[in-house]
C-alpha cells in the first residue's frame, strides 16, 4: 500500500537515492532542499506523486509550513524522515562557535521542528513514523568528530524519549545508525575547524582507525532495500544500524564501558549515601 512520505535533505547522497526509490515504487514523497533545482527531472517524471519543497530546516515556521503544505497537498502523512544535515571535522578545540551553533541549528534544531510539526498530524490520524538520520557517532564518539558527535547524540536523546512518549498515540520513532558510506558527507557541505597542529599526529592516525579503513565504507545503494523494509514494517525497531562495522563496533565500545563503569561499582553505590 502506497505510503506518502515527507524527506528533508533530499537533494544529495541518502535523501537522493531514497526518494528516487520511494517514487519507482509507487509512494508518495514530499522532499525538501535550500535548492529545489535539484529536483526538475523527479518533478517532471512523477507529477502526481512528488513535491519538491523550497526549505530552510532552520526556520522553525517554514518547517510547520512545509509540512501542513505536504499533509493537505496529499491528504495525509505516513512517514517522516529527517535525513538532512551535515559533518563539522576538527578537534573539539579546533571548531569555532559560530560553526558550532550553525551545525546544531541545523542537525538537532532542523530535525526537532520537523518533528514537531509532524506529531500533531501523526497523533490526529492515530498513526505515523519519525525516522531521525542518526549515525553510528550517535552512538559513540571519534577523535575530530566531537561536535558532529555531539549533535547526534542531542538528536538520540529527545528521540529516545520521544519514542516512550508518543507510542500509546500510535506513532513509531526510529534512528538510523549508519556506519561510513562513500556519500559527500566529508565533501561540499562539510565544515572544517581551524588546525591546531598540536592535532595533526592524531589526525594522521585516524587514517588507520577501525571504521574509517576504505574496506569500512558501505555502499550508498545497498542502504534502499532496508529503508524499504523499515518504512513498511508495522513494528519498526528503535534502532536500526546500516552497514557491517557500526553494530560490530558498538558491541565492544559498549561491553567495554560497562566493564570500567563495574569496575567503579563499588564508588558509585558508596555515593549513594544509605
Amino acid at each position: 500500500m502506497a505510503k506518502t512520505i515527507f524527506i528533508t535533505g533530499a537533494s544529495r547522497g541518502f535523501g537522493k537515492l531514497w526518494t528516487e526509490a520511494l517514487l519507482k515504487r509507487g509512494d508518495k514523497v514530499a522532499a525538501t532542499s535550500r535548492n529545489i533545482e535539484s529536483y526538475k527531472d523527479l518533478a517532471e517524471q512523477y507529477p502526481e506523486t512528488f513535491l519538491p519543497i523550497s526549505l530552510d530546516i532552520t526556520d522553525r515556521e517554514a518547517v510547520f509550513e512545509a509540512v501542513n503544505k505536504a499533509k493537505n497537498h496529499f491528504g495525509s502523512l505516513d512517514v517522516v524522515i529527517n535525513n538532512a544535515g551535515y559533518g563539522v571535522f576538527g578537534a573539539v578545540e579546533e571548531v569555532g562557535e559560530k560553526a558550532i551553533k550553525d551545525v546544531f541549528e541545523a542537525n538537532v534544531f532542523g530535525t526537532l521542528w520537523v518533528t514537531q510539526a509532524a506529531l500533531p498530524i501523526f497523533r490526529a490520524q492515530g498513526s505515523g513514523h519519525v525516522i531521525q538520520l542518526s549515525s553510528v557517532l550517535g552512538v559513540w564518539s571519534l577523535p575530530t568528530l566531537g561536535i558532529y558527535n555531539a549533535t547526534k547524540f542531542a538528536v538520540e536523546g529527545f528521540s529516545e524519549a520521544l519514542a516512550t512518549e508518543v507510542k500509546a498515540f500510535g506513532i513509531n520513532v526510529t534512528m538510523i545508525e549508519p556506519n561510513g558510506y562513500t556519500t559527500d558527507f566529508g565533501g561540499s557541505s562539510a565544515v572544517h575547524g581551524d588546525a591546531i597542529p598540536a592535532y595533526d599526529a592524531l589526525k594522521a592516525s585516524l587514517g588507520e582507525a577501525e571504521g574509517l579503513l576504505p574496506e569500512d565504507y558501505g555502499t550508498p545503494d545497498a542502504t534502499v532495500p532496508a529503508i524499504l523494509k523499515l518504512i513498511d514494517s508495522e513494528n519498526p525497531p528503535l534502532r536500526l544500524f546500516l552497514g557491517k562495522v557500526g553494530l560490530r563496533k558498538t558491541e565492544r565500545v559498549y561491553a567495554e564501558k560497562l566493564k570500567v563503569w563495574n569496575d567503579w561499582k563499588e564508588v558509585s553505590e558508596a555515593a549513594h549515601g544509605h
